[in-house]
């Protein structure tokens, strides 16, 4: 059986190997590219999507716009990671706001009947590298995790395709977990 092939885009990550090695540790073949280079489509070539964090504000619409026309096109599951979710969220007009740097695992409730949660219990704990938060779910969104400093610390499209974390999910147990309840929507 060949392994699901995914699309990770780079958007300037400290934890690219990381991240990769969590996605090939479930099973996935990864591809690299970086926010500029990103494919016009996808085919049929990849199985999933999965936006790395990123060291620019994701405020820059217009550099963005390629990867976002990408994901919102795709009709595979996606899976936005810290910056990569603030991306998705500000083009789909959500509001980020500076709020206190936390570093380190923090504790997040999430809603364990959405399958991202499949493996996990009611609250995990999560690595966090940030100081930005989204304030609300933008329209077509809704907020499916929530911590004591964000209430968007996961988000889910409507139609449960499109998926973010504030949290770095590359590291900690729990964060593995949720990279396997992800994994699953692609097999």
């Amino acid at each position: 059986m060949t392994q699901p092939r995914v699309l990770v885009v780079n958007n300037g990550t400290l934890s690219l190997r990381q991240l990769r090695s969590r996605l090939e540790e479930l099973g996935s073949e990864t591809e690299v590219v970086d926010a500029a280079s990103v494919p016009a489509r996808l085919g049929s070539r990849y199985r999933a999507v999965v936006l790395s964090g990123t060291k620019v504000r994701a405020y820059d619409r217009a550099y963005y716009r390629p990867l976002v026309d990408l994901v919102m096109g795709a009709g595979v599951p996606v899976l936005g990671i810290c910056g990569g979710m603030q991306i998705l969220a500000v083009a789909a007009g959500g509001r980020l706001a500076e709020g206190p740097q936390r570093v380190g695992g923090y504790d997040v409730r999430v809603d364990t009947e959405e399958p991202l949660f499949s493996y996990v219990k009611p609250t995990v704990t999560v690595f966090h590298r940030h100081t930005l938060y989204l304030q609300e779910a933008p329209a077509g969104f809704r907020s499916i995790g929530r911590s004591e400093h964000a209430p968007v610390e996961f988000l889910s499209s409507d139609d449960g395709r499109i998926l973010g974390s504030q949290a770095h999910l590359e590291f900690r147990g729990d964060g593995l977990e949720i990279l396997r309840g992800f994994a699953q929507l692609y097999r």
